[in-house]
């Protein structure tokens, strides 16, 4: 009897073992991070005096995933965009995911509605939702055209022009924005525009870091993948310039400077920007780390280590920014 080649003894069924390991591992991580948003309203809110919505925990997760939602088509949509611009790439490109991302950002919208339509409360029941009463308050008609959008995006990722989702995704972007912003607040288009950008952004920047990893592992070690890294790279330089800063300005309009220390350690709001930011720094530093890889390392597809250490943070960052979404915002000191 002759021994297996590797490449006969790779065809057969061990193979399948580390793959259902992977996803046993992903399973557990995944539910591991659901903790975030439904533990994190206890622990922001401990000792603050501040009281949060009901099922802010639930809430917080819904928004989470409608965010994550958002950064798998827009990510495809910007990667498939570099990669046409690099010339002699192979026709090979992942399973796009945005089918998948649409049907979880439509769910999540759904639930999200269900609290509108009951005034900001849990329903515990189908006869508790109101569903003519998203018609009559602006927080349901922008619920309302989330689940629309979400929708819609599935159906143009699922038709022979994809890239016609970017539409239905931008409502939903500007239906957050506008949401984030009532009407009462202090100049509530200039906080709504500054959520448009940082939240496209933001967005883009997590969904086209995972779509480019998962397309350079699909082409294998070649030239074309660090290129495409290399790529993907400036673009997010330039990303993370304008999150740092409307995030910064966005911050000083909740919070002025002259309390926003205070705050930050005061309020379940101003603790879980904190976190964020520290997350964020986190996440920079690991680019900044692949960056180097792609430049000095004899063999620039070891950037492809700390980019991956950079997705799982930026995947915690999804979370907590979900979380800070549903906690009470903090009081403007004059």
């Amino acid at each position: 009897m002759t021994k297996p080649t590797a490449g006969e003894a790779g065809a057969r069924g061990p193979v399948g073992r580390p793959g259902a390991g992977r996803a046993v591992a992903v399973l557990v991580l995944v539910a591991l991070a659901a903790l975030i948003p439904l533990l994190g309203p206890s622990t922001a809110l401990h000792d603050t005096g501040e009281a949060a919505a009901p099922g802010v925990g639930g809430i917080a997760l819904l928004r989470a995933v409608l965010f994550a939602a958002l950064c798998v088509p827009l990510g495809e949509l910007l990667v498939n965009r570099l990669v046409r611009s690099l010339p002699g790439t192979p026709e090979a490109v992942p399973r796009s995911w945005a089918p998948y991302a649409a049907a979880a950002g439509f769910v999540a919208a759904l639930g999200l509605a269900s609290v509108v339509s009951t005034g900001n409360l849990v329903p515990h029941s189908l006869a508790d939702i109101n569903v003519g009463g998203l018609y009559d308050s602006r927080d349901g008609r922008l619920a309302l055209v989330e689940v629309n959008a979400f929708l819609a995006a599935g159906l143009c990722a699922l038709s022979r022009r994809p890239v016609t989702q970017v539409w239905p995704l931008a409502a939903v972007v500007a239906a957050e924005a506008l949401r984030a912003h009532p009407s009462t607040e202090h100049s509530p288009l200039v906080g709504s525009g500054l959520t448009v950008v940082h939240l496209t952004c933001a967005t883009l920047w997590t969904g086209s870091l995972l779509y480019t990893l998962r397309t350079v592992r699909r082409w294998g070690r070649s030239e074309l993948g660090a290129a495409l890294l290399g790529l993907y790279a400036r673009v997010a330089a330039v990303l993370l310039a304008v999150i740092t800063a409307t995030g910064v300005w966005s911050s000083l309009r909740r919070m002025p400077s002259h309390t926003i220390l205070d705050q930050l350690t005061t309020t379940a709001y101003g603790r879980t920007l904190l976190a964020k930011v520290i997350l964020v720094a986190v996440v920079a530093l690991l680019a900044l780390w692949a960056r180097i890889r792609l430049r000095r390392a004899a063999d620039p597809l070891t950037a492809c280590f700390p980019a991956r250490m950079e997705i799982a943070a930026l995947a915690v960052v999804v979370l907590v920014s979900g979380l800070l979404t549903a906690l009470p915002l903090p009081i403007r000191w004059s």
